[in-house]
């Protein structure tokens, strides 16, 4: 039986997470659970579930759950501190860290050092620390596994392989809801419109990412990190299908892909067995029923949250610290319905401009750019 700790057991990658424990329930135990604020959904999975520990990100919203279990014998603790103790949970074998932002950097530090296999759901960890993280992860034997789809189609389409014959990674995007729309049909874009992702189900901040493309930019710097390639061997290729999740070209012009319904449960329980693979309940995808399948190149100009994205790892160090960071509370701004959503990518642009690089920053440089880029746009916007 694997122990598992679970960062961010309430967002859509941690319930679809506790999903696959509750299938296999013979070969997962859960001995940590944590969450930012929804407290109701977390005593839920606390009672189900009987971890050892359960943090609650919200000191107040920590002493509330204490009230809730006080029947149960589960220590709760709260803030980050609470979260890097999960990280290093004792009887815990792998740390799956599915929280939103730069918040899950210090705890995937915490785990690797501790010995902990990762299942990585958290983008911002290799998007703004990962020249720290993947020498951290190599240096004590840790396995990095990817659970974003398109990252853990690459990583399986590699099984095998020898990487230093990679020619091109062929990541590929679903378009989001605004495939093939003008800058004018943008211009008028509310939060609901943005929020109807034509293929996937994602938590709010990430499905605004996906129509504005930011994702893909965020996925071509982690994919930089996860299989140690330069920006010229990664090509964003739209397929509106959401079938081929991702692929490889290799050198001799062999193209190996990872096909699948779009089910986030499938690279979830790939991280999680590793290396092995075990029958997944829903829908398999049918070849015959889809038929054709759909290949194109990005619109840079429409989509500049993805062009800026290439431009902040082409210039690399600090660089994509503010690229995230920016994009993160443009985001929150445009759910609030504060800013356009055109206004997005304009302000990560700003964000950057004002910005010199550190070409290696310190974990602790990486926080204070975070926190200057946050300055920023507060002041300006």
């Amino acid at each position: 039986m694997k122990n598992i700790v679970l960062l961010g057991s309430t967002g859509s990658i941690g319930t679809q997470t506790l999903d696959v424990v509750r299938h296999y329930k013979n070969d997962f135990r859960v001995t940590a659970l944590a969450a930012a604020s929804n407290i109701e959904r977390l005593e839920e999975q606390i009672r189900e579930f009987k971890p050892k520990l359960a943090v609650v990100y919200r000191e107040d919203k920590a002493k509330e759950l204490r009230e809730k279990i006080s029947d149960l014998s589960v220590e709760v603790l709260a803030g980050m501190d609470g979260l890097l103790t999960a990280a290093v949970e004792p009887s815990a074998d792998i740390v799956l860290t599915a929280v939103v932002g730069m918040i899950g950097i210090r705890p995937t530090i915490a785990a690797i050092e501790a010995g902990k296999d990762i299942a990585l759901a958290n983008k911002e960890t290799l998007v703004t620390a990962g020249h720290l993280i993947m020498p951290l992860a190599k240096e004590r034997g840790v396995k990095i596994l990817p659970v974003d789809s398109e990252h853990s189609a690459i990583f399986q389409s590699l099984q095998g392989e020898n990487r230093g014959q990679i020619h091109k990674i062929l990541l590929t995007a679903s378009g989001g809801p605004f495939r093939g729309k003008s800058l004018n049909d943008l211009a008028s874009v509310q939060v609901e419109d943005a929020l109807k992702h034509p293929n996937w189900v994602m938590g709010r901040k990430i499905t605004i990412d996906s129509a504005t493309m930011v994702n893909k930019g965020l996925e071509v710097i982690e994919a930089r990190w996860l299989f140690d390639v330069g920006l010229d061997k990664i090509q964003v290729v739209v397929h509106p299908e959401s079938v081929v999740h991702s692929a490889v070209e290799f050198e001799d012009s062999a193209v190996i892909a990872q096909l699948g319904t779009p089910d986030m449960r499938l690279p979830i329980q790939y991280a999680l067995f590793y290396p092995d693979r075990k029958p997944l309940s829903g829908e398999w995808l049918d070849l015959f029923k889809l038929g054709t399948l759909h290949f194109e190149a990005p619109d840079l100009e429409v989509f500049k949250g993805l062009k800026l994205a290439y431009e902040a790892l082409e210039i690399g160090g600090s660089m994509t610290t503010v690229f995230n960071a920016a994009n993160e509370r443009a985001v929150a701004k445009f759910l609030d319905r504060k800013i356009k959503f055109l206004d997005i990518p304009e302000i990560i642009g700003e964000a950057m401009e004002k910005h010199t690089a550190i070409k290696s920053p310190s974990l602790e440089e990486i926080l204070d750019t975070e926190k200057a880029a946050y300055e920023f746009i507060e002041s300006r916007w």
